[in-house]
C-alpha cells in the first residue's frame, strides 16, 4: 500500500485564487492528466475537482516527500514561479497507504466537506474514477480502492442519518414554505435575480410553480432568470407601483437597507388575506415594520439558520456510527488487498506450471512419451491437464486459508 498516495490542495490550505489554478474544465482532465503520469512516472493517476478541493490520487514506486511534491505543483503548472512552487508544496495535503484509503472514503462519505452529509460528494468522486477507468489512466490499485470507498460511502448514507435533514438555507426555506397552504398556482413576486433565488425556484418549478413576476436591480438578469424558469422580468424600481397582487414574495438581495418598505407594501397589497414571505437576505430585505402592520407569515434567514444549526448537530451526532463503519471497511480493504497482491503473484504460476509440463513431455520423457501407443498419450494428456488445473488452485486456495487465519 505504500505505493497508494494522495496529493490534496483545499480553499483552506492555499485560498481560493491558488485552488482555483488548480481546476480544470472537462475537456481539459485527460491530456492534462496524460502527460501529468508521462512525465511525473506515475503508475496509476485519477483527478477529483469539486468546489472547495482538488486531489490528486495516483500509485508510484516513489515514495513521496516535499520535493516531490514541488515537482507535482511545478508539473502541472509549469507558469508557477520557485517561490509559489514551494509555498503551495508546503501547504498541501498529503496521505500514504492505508492512511490515503481512510482519507479517500472520508471524503466520499463528506465527513471533510464544507457541509457534513452532502451527498453529491460521492457522485463527483465516482464520476472522477468512472473518467480515470475509461481513459485507461487508472489500474489495479485504485480499482480496489475506489470499490471499497463508493461501497462503504453507500453504506453510511443507507444506514446512518449522517445525510438526513436538510441544512442548506435554500432548501430549507422550501420546505418551511410548502408547510403552508397555498392557493392553486399562486402569484409569486420574486425580488432579485441571484442565485439563491434562482436556486429557490428551481424546488417551486418542480411542483408546478411558475406564476411569478422577477424584479431586479438589473434588467438583463431578470429577463435571464425567466427565461430559464418562466416568469414575467421587470425592473426592481417598478416595484413600488406593481399592482398585479401576490400571495408569496420570496426576496434575496445584496442592498443594504430594506428592499420592501412598509409603503411599498402597502401599494402593493390589493386584499387582506395573509401573506407569505420568505427573506433570504442579509441583512434583511424586509423592514420589519411589515411584519408588525399587516397578516404576515415571514420565514427569515436567521430562523432558518437555527433550524440548520439543529440539523447540523444531529448530523453530528451520527460520527461515532460512521466512523465504526469506516474503521470496518479499512480492515476488510486491508484483507482485499492483501489477496489482490497474493493473486498478482500467482498469475505466473500457469505458464511456469505449462512450461515444466512442455519440457518434461519434450526433453526430459519424450523417449518414453514416443514409445507409447496413442491411447496411453490420450491417457497421459488427460491426467497432466488434471494436474496442471489442481496445481494452479491449490496455491491459491492455501493462500487464502493463511491470510484468513491471520486476519
Amino acid at each position: 500500500m505504500v505505493k497508494f498516495n494522495i496529493i490534496a490542495f483545499t480553499h483552506n490550505s492555499i485560498g481560493l485564487a491558488q485552488l482555483g489554478k488548480f481546476h480544470l474544465e472537462k475537456e481539459e482532465i485527460v491530456p492534462k492528466m496524460n502527460a501529468l503520469k508521462l512525465l511525473l512516472g506515475l503508475d496509476e493517476l485519477m483527478y477529483l475537482s469539486t468546489c472547495n478541493r482538488v486531489e490528486f490520487i495516483f500509485v508510484q514506486h516513489e515514495s513521496v516527500d516535499n520535493a516531490v511534491i514541488q515537482k507535482f505543483v511545478q508539473t502541472f503548472n509549469p507558469d508557477f514561479e520557485e517561490a509559489v512552487v514551494v509555498e503551495i508544496a508546503q501547504k498541501a495535503r498529503h496521505w500514504n497507504g492505508i492512511n490515503a484509503v481512510n482519507h479517500l472514503i472520508e471524503v466520499a462519505c463528506s465527513l471533510d466537506s464544507m457541509v457534513l452529509g452532502e451527498r453529491e460528494i460521492i457522485t463527483q468522486v465516482r464520476n472522477a474514477y468512472t473518467l480515470a477507468k475509461n481513459e485507461g489512466l487508472s489500474g489495479d490499485v485504485i480499482r480496489i480502492v475506489m470499490r471499497q470507498t463508493i461501497e462503504t460511502a453507500k453504506k453510511v448514507y443507507t444506514e446512518t442519518a449522517l445525510s438526513e435533514r436538510s441544512v442548506s438555507v435554500v432548501s430549507l426555506a422550501y420546505q418551511e414554505l410548502m408547510k403552508h397552504k397555498l392557493p392553486k398556482n399562486p402569484k409569486i413576486l420574486v425580488i432579485g435575480a441571484g442565485v439563491t433565488n434562482q436556486n429557490l425556484c428551481k424546488f417551486l418549478k418542480k411542483d408546478g410553480l411558475t406564476n411569478w413576476v422577477v424584479f431586479n436591480r438589473t434588467y438583463e438578469n431578470a429577463v435571464l432568470f425567466t427565461d430559464n424558469l418562466g416568469g414575467t422580468p421587470m425592473r426592481l424600481d417598478e416595484l413600488q407601483n406593481y399592482t398585479g397582487g401576490f400571495d408569496v414574495i420570496l426576496t434575496c438581495t445584496g442592498a443594504a437597507q430594506p428592499v420592501l418598505t412598509p409603503s411599498i407594501y402597502q401599494t402593493i397589497l390589493r386584499d387582506s388575506k395573509t401573506k407569505l414571505i420568505v427573506d433570504l437576505a442579509i441583512p434583511a430585505d424586509v423592514d420589519a415594520t411589515v411584519c408588525k402592520a399587516y397578516p404576515v407569515n415571514y420565514i427569515s434567514v436567521e430562523t432558518l439558520k437555527e433550524i440548520s444549526d439543529k440539523n447540523l448537530l444531529l448530523r453530528r451526532q451520527e460520527l461515532l456510527k460512521v466512523r465504526q463503519l469506516i474503521f470496518s471497511a479499512l480492515e476488510d480493504f486491508k484483507a482485499i488487498f492483501e489477496m489482490r497482491q497474493v493473486e498478482i503473484k500467482m498469475q505466473a504460476i500457469p505458464t511456469h506450471v505449462k512450461a515444466i509440463r512442455q519440457k518434461a513431455m519434450e526433453e526430459v520423457f519424450s523417449k518414453e512419451v514416443e514409445e507409447l501407443d496413442e491411447k496411453s498419450k490420450e491417457i497421459l494428456h488427460k491426467i497432466l491437464n488434471y494436474m496442471e488445473k489442481k496445481y494452479v488452485s491449490v496455491p491459491m486456495i492455501m493462500a487464502k486459508e493463511m491470510l484468513t487465519k491471520i486476519n
